[in-house]
Order: structure tokens, then C-alpha cells, then sequence
């Protein structure tokens, strides 16, 4: 007897799971954009994809890194404005202060050190949410010659629980 393939997707939950753990990035920033900052010792290192549609900043500094940059939101960030769709920063680059926009599909990576706190996206690009004015398209199905282990799409929360 044939064995039946799996069901597709149609739902497009990955993306729906990418969207919302990107909000928890856009609440962050929020939070450190309002009045009272970055609470104690978090601060954010925010990796995105340079090449990523919508993403706009200075020609030489994006020149510099054309696949992926990391930005540090410490102590000298000045104007950050989280939006619905992207954010923008004014940050220091040799000196000069420097502003960059970033749609938050195009974030790969959030992470704040001080609770080692970590969240990976595909960005977009890679299969992950499609950037603000994209169109969406359905997920490659899974084909026989690219068989997909259902515990890859499991999401472990394990490691942000306290102990």
C-alpha cells in the first residue's frame, strides 16, 4: 500500500510563527524607544540582512557588510523609531553618526546578552516572511527528494524558561 504525503501547510503556520516572535522583537524596541529606555542591563544586538528589500542606510556602510549586518543598541543609539513594519536608529560608525532602516523581516537574529534571550529568523530572502510590500507565495512543498523531519519544525522554549 502507498504510503500518503504529508498534508500541505495551507495554513502557512512557520510564517505565522515567524511573524509573531517578530513582534516580540518590534515590543522590545518599542520598549527601549520610550521615555525610560532600556531597563538594568538588557541591551540588543540585532543582526539583518543588508540586502533585504526596504532596507536603507548609508551606501558606503551597507556596501561594507553585503550580506548580513549586526547593530548594538547599548548606550549610544540616538532616535530610535520602531514603526509597524521596520525601525530606524541613528548609531556611530567611525565617528560619524549614521541611520540606518531596517524592516523587521529582514531581521536573522535578536539577542540580548544580558538574559541571554536569542530568537533566529529566516529573513526575508530565505523562505521566512515576505518584507513589507512582497507578495506572499505558498511554502515549497516538501518533495520526496527533500523529505522534512516534522521535529525540524518544532520549536523548543526550553531555553528561555527560567531555572
Amino acid at each position: 500500500m502507498a504510503q500518503e504525503p504529508p498534508a500541505q501547510d495551507q495554513m502557512h503556520y512557520e510564517a505565522m510563527a515567524q511573524e509573531a516572535l517578530r513582534g516580540v522583537v518590534k515590543a522590545a524596541l518599542k520598549r527601549a524607544a520610550s521615555p525610560e529606555g532600556l531597563p538594568g542591563a538588557h541591551h540588543f544586538y540585532v543582526t539583518f540582512k543588508t540586502d533585504a528589500p526596504g532596507v536603507s542606510g548609508p551606501v558606503d556602510l551597507l556596501s561594507k557588510y553585503p550580506d548580513e549586518m549586526t547593530i548594538v543598541l547599548q548606550h549610544q543609539y540616538w532616535d530610535l523609531a520602531p514603526g509597524e513594519t521596520f525601525f530606524s536608529v541613528t548609531l556611530k560608525f567611525g565617528g560619524q553618526p549614521k541611520r540606518v532602516s531596517v524592516p523587521y523581516a529582514a531581521v536573522s537574529r535578536f539577542y540580548d546578552p544580558s538574559v541571554q534571550f536569542l530568537l533566529q529568523f529566516e529573513a526575508a530572502g530565505d523562505g521566512g516572511a515576505p518584507a513589507a510590500g512582497e507578495a506572499e507565495s505558498a511554502p515549497a512543498a516538501a518533495t520526496p527528494e527533500t523529505p522534512v523531519d516534522p521535529a525540524e519544525k518544532v520549536i523548543s522554549l526550553d531555553q528561555f524558561r527560567k531555572k
